[in-house]
């Protein structure tokens, strides 16, 4: 008898939650119930339809430069200046075709190779002068390219000395490449070429950018009472359902979440990161990319990769104290020595190798510190290095921020915030989302306020357009702040170069970094602003690519910035 009465409760219980699944899907005719019982029903929905059904993400629908033109109409000025940019920006590619080449034809690392080439007077090369490799390219077949579009990378480097300096890539756009490098050094020099992708790679990584913004998608939670929804939020969504709009009122930066079904959009509590789209490619362009096989893969010479490395020729000293060679385009920003980074303009680097130091540089200092987890890195090693730097609790989620430390003994404040979305960290509640042109604003300025921005590895799923009109309105509110407070200091760190594996390449690949980083030089040059080229120091140095740069880079990082804090002379370079 109790067997029964426990199976025709059950059955019964089931009833009564399938009715009321049915009022909550028909909700408009429940809307005088009270509050209370709507939001205990409708959790106890979610959790029987969320055993069964999957989570449905939209449908995003190809559109190029989906993204690229939402928020404010840009003025005539500045789509004359976002198409320079593009233009400045444009890279070669593959002949068209009608379907996609198979991987025999495409760029193979290992069946290419380099050679270095004699200088005009010989084979002998001195500190001053500049090194040149030849590579050409052979697909998998051992046949020679016959058009660009490759990215790589090149470096020369003295493991002996602790010396590294980056290459500068010319592509002839015929299979052939110049590898590039200024002498900087005496004694030994091995030069390193990768192919980071084939241009067949470089083509996928281009139309990912432009038409799959979606990549990365992000997600909000609403919750008001024991009521909560989580809905599918970006820079842009298809229009297949209400959408709540969260665009800057200052900036006009767009972002929309799908509007929740019980909720409103005032009811908004976080953000966050909620996946990454797979299946983005074929199964055939997936062959692209292989580690080990064309992902970050050395090419080898056709015969000596090294050279040594003479004391400078005294005519070439005498000629470049009047007149500066042809070759000065292509120095880069500095190189390493002694594993310490050595710029070659600009400042005279300083070693702050004890905390005392630091402390005695940032004494009475507000160092102001927005952007992205890279720069988020700075602010752990200067309180890791710093014993006197104390973080206040601000109660903030690890990794997300805000983030502040005190030393009241010596007048040191320093802060850091996360850049406005899209952002990729775990949650952020919804009222810590600034962006970083509004926070400048805000900003009182003067000679003891230091402002270090990092802004670019978060926009490497979206179209150029979408970051370019960003960095313009950062640059906006730095033409503001310095207008207003014309000594404060404002160091931006660029991008580096990072770990690439199968699934990485498809959304933060180091072309995508590389494009983001000439735009920003572009915007900021000309303006009152430093550079901390983390580029060129995580290419130049040994040690292997790391989203977040192992420490000794980081080091040398923050020994430039304080070297730009802390000067042995007072002239300051435009970058």
């Amino acid at each position: 008898m109790c067997r029964n009465v426990s199976k025709y409760a059950l059955i019964f219980l089931f009833l009564a939650l399938s009715g009321f699944i049915f009022l909550l899907r028909n909700i408009h005719t429940v809307e005088n119930w009270n509050c209370h019982t709507i939001s205990a029903l409708y959790q106890l929905q979610s959790r029987i339809q969320s055993s069964f059904l999957p989570v449905n993400l939209p449908t995003f629908h190809h559109n190029r430069s989906f993204c690229a033109h939402l928020g404010q109409k840009p003025t005539p000025e500045d789509e004359l200046e976002e198409r320079y940019l593009l233009d400045s920006i444009t890279w070669p590619g593959p002949p068209p075709r009608s379907s996609p080449p198979a991987l025999r034809q495409t760029s193979d690392p290992v069946h290419s190779l380099f050679a270095v080439l004699p200088t005009p007077g010989g084979r002998e090369w001195h500190v001053g002068d500049q090194l040149e490799a030849l590579v050409q390219m052979h697909d998998f077949q051992g046949r020679p390219k016959r058009y660009g579009g490759d990215f790589i990378l090149a470096r020369l480097h003295s493991p002996e000395l602790g010396a590294g300096v980056a290459g500068k890539v010319l592509d002839h756009k015929n299979g052939f490449y110049s590898a590039m490098f200024p002498l900087l050094w005496v004694g030994s020099a091995q030069i390193e070429i990768t192919l980071v992708h084939p241009s067949e790679a470089v083509a996928v990584l281009r139309r990912l950018r432009e038409e799959r913004p979606d990549r990365v998608f992000f997600k909000s939670l609403f919750r008001l009472g024991f009521l909560s929804e989580t809905t599918v939020c970006n820079m842009c969504l298809p229009l297949e359902q209400p959408l709540c709009n969260y665009t800057d009122l200052y900036t006009g930066e767009p972002w929309y979440c799908y509007k929740p079904k019980m909720l409103s959009c005032d009811s908004r509590i976080n953000h966050a990161k909620a996946g990454y789209q797979k299946h983005l490619i074929t199964n055939k362009e997936a062959l692209l990319f292989q580690s080990g096989v064309n992902i970050k893969v050395p090419i080898h010479a056709s015969g000596p990769d090294g050279i040594d490395v003479l004391p400078p020729r005294k005519e070439v000293e005498v000629e470049s104290s009047s007149v500066k060679p042809e070759p000065i385009k292509l120095a880069p920003s500095g190189y390493y020595y002694e594993d310490s980074w050595r710029p070659l303009s600009g400042i005279t680097m300083r070693q702050f190798n004890e905390s005392s130091a630091v402390t005695q540089c940032l004494k009475n200092k507000v160092i102001n510190m927005y952007g992205d987890s890279t720069v988020r890195q700075w602010f752990e090693y200067l309180i890791t290095l710093v014993p006197g730097l104390r973080e206040f609790n601000l109660n903030s989620p690890m990794n997300v921020g805000p983030f502040m430390a005190v030393d009241s003994t010596h007048n040191i404040l320093l802060k850091y915030r996360c850049h406005g979305p899209p952002i990729r960290f775990s949650t952020v509640m919804a009222s810590e989302l600034r962006y970083v042109s509004n926070e400048l604003d805000g900003l009182s300025g003067g000679p003891n306020t230091v402002v270090v921005l990092s802004i670019w590895a978060h926009f490497s799923t979206f179209p150029v357009e979408v970051y370019i009109r960003r960095l313009r309105h950062v640059r906006r509110s730095l033409v503001r702040l310095l207008d207003r407070a014309p000594g404060t200091m404002v160091v931006i760190r660029s991008g580096n170069l990072q770990a690439l594996d199968p699934e990485v390449s498809l959304y933060n690949s180091d072309w995508y970094s590389l494009q983001l980083d000439e735009v920003l030089r572009s915007m900021f040059k000309g303006l009152n602003v430093l550079l901390v080229d983390a580029w060129e120091m995580s290419l130049a140095h040994h040690l292997p690519h790391a989203l977040h740069p192992p420490p000794v880079i980081v080091k040398n990082m923050i020994d430039t910035l304080l070297s730009y804090v802390c000067p042995d002379k007072t002239k300051r370079q435009l970058t």
